[in-house]
């Protein structure tokens, strides 16, 4: 007889008790100690250290996109997250995303556009206060990119005139022989009849003493002729932002720049060559470097497409972007669109006469350019889309924005 028998005394036939089997009312006894162990963890410092930890993050994380889904602005929900990702050391994450939305639905090749090629003819317009002067002839039918035009590319429209002459026109194109059914738009502007203001986005540049709102206010809208948006963010820009004596960033020689003066007038060229700060300087626009100058499009256009000229969407090369040059009688050309690569933006305002030009900002989440027609009585200026396949709405910029952008007023 063995010890460990103890009290069941000489009989060696009895065996040990089994498991008895699982009921409703008697569950398994590992089962049992499974939730007994899980009952215990949160007396465990590890698990407590965890749980304060994980409640934390997840305050955190409330309160952060929470800032960012309310902040003013017309911003999408897919635009402020993916933001606030890249803010937030989330930018692989938000690339994968995007590359994965973009492979699924790259640019389609070949195939005509599904719209006309002529910007709708605007609304009739209010006789000018001063004797008109005679209608200036419209610049000449821009080339296509695409080989032979269809009907209507390349002519000019005139979408707003001062004093009876073109003061705004646009054109629209195809951007190169292989994306035959994207069509990118390009508007001329003549600064002799128009002037340019630059205004600061709500979070980019972000809250200063700019003396300039983050919209069009209702009451400053009088004479209000188009709208277009600024570059990238100022800390991905690699130069500064300017206005009204106050900085962020930093104005880098070598940039390219979008200045604006005293008068009204812009101009375009390389911080510290071609502009510079000058008692007339109100406001300067940096962004990366210039896609057209002296006339050429540098080489430098077809290389480090993500690293030089900007995160785009799975870090194709064709995307919507959008850019703004000068030409050499002084028009002011702003020209975006989807498909394009940095090559076929600086080719598009080449081709629109630009002697200097630079890439503003990409993706489609960014991109507008509105013109306004004329008020009927006392209302404000009708806000009417160039690109009706622009993501963002009509009146972006008569509430609140984010970013930077240019409204242009007749003189």
């Amino acid at each position: 007889m063995s010890d460990r028998l103890g009290h069941r005394g000489v009989d060696e036939h009895v065996s040990e008790p089994g498991p008895e089997p699982p009921t409703a009312g008697n569950p398994p006894r590992r089962a049992t100690r499974v939730r007994r162990r899980l009952r215990a963890l949160p007396a465990r410092p590890w698990a407590r250290t965890l749980a304060g930890l994980l409640v934390a993050l997840l305050i955190w994380l409330c309160w952060s996109l929470g800032q960012v889904l309310t902040a003013p602005g017309d911003d999408s929900v897919a635009a402020r997250v993916a933001d606030w990702g890249r803010n937030n050391h989330l930018g692989p994450v938000v690339t994968l995303v995007e590359t994965l939305q973009y492979d699924l639905n790259p640019p389609r090749v070949g195939g005509k556009p599904s719209i006309a090629l002529r910007p709708a003819a605007p609304a009739a317009q209010p006789a000018p206060h001063r004797a008109a002067a005679p209608v200036a002839a419209l610049p000449p039918r821009l080339v296509s990119p695409a080989g032979p035009p269809l009907p209507g590319e390349g002519t000019w429209q005139v979408l707003r005139t001062v004093d009876g002459r073109p003061a705004l026109i646009a054109a629209y194109l195809r951007p190169d022989a292989q994306h035959t059914s994207y069509v990118a738009a390009v508007a001329s502007m003549d600064p002799r009849l128009l002037r340019f203001e630059l205004h600061p986005g709500w979070s980019d540049p972000g809250p200063a003493n700019w003396g300039v709102p983050y919209d069009v206010p209702a009451g400053s809208r009088a004479g209000l002729v188009a709208t277009f948006n600024g570059g990238f963010k100022v800390n991905e820009s690699g130069g500064g932002f300017y206005l009204d004596g106050t900085t962020r960033g930093t104005l880098t020689p070598g940039e390219a720049s979008l200045v604006f003066y005293r008068d009204g007038h812009v101009a375009v060229g390389v911080w510290g060559r071609d502009v510079s700060m000058t008692a007339d300087v109100v406001g300067v626009r940096q962004n990366l470097r210039l896609v057209v100058d002296h006339g050429v499009v540098p080489a430098a256009v077809d290389t480090d497409i993500e690293s030089g000229w900007g995160l785009t969407i799975g870090g194709a090369y064709f995307v919507w972007r959008s850019g703004v040059g000068v030409t050499a009688d002084g028009r002011v050309v702003f020209v975006y669109g989807p498909a394009l690569s940095v090559r076929t933006l600086a080719d598009l305002l080449q081709r629109a006469g630009c002697v200097e030009a630079m890439q503003l900002d990409i993706n489609p989440a960014w991109m507008s350019f509105m013109s306004y027609r004329p008020p009927a009585g006392g209302a404000d200026p009708a806000p009417v889309k160039l690109l009706d396949t622009q993501q963002r709405p009509a009146d972006r910029y008569y509430t609140t924005t984010s970013r930077d952008f240019v409204a242009v007023f007749a003189r």
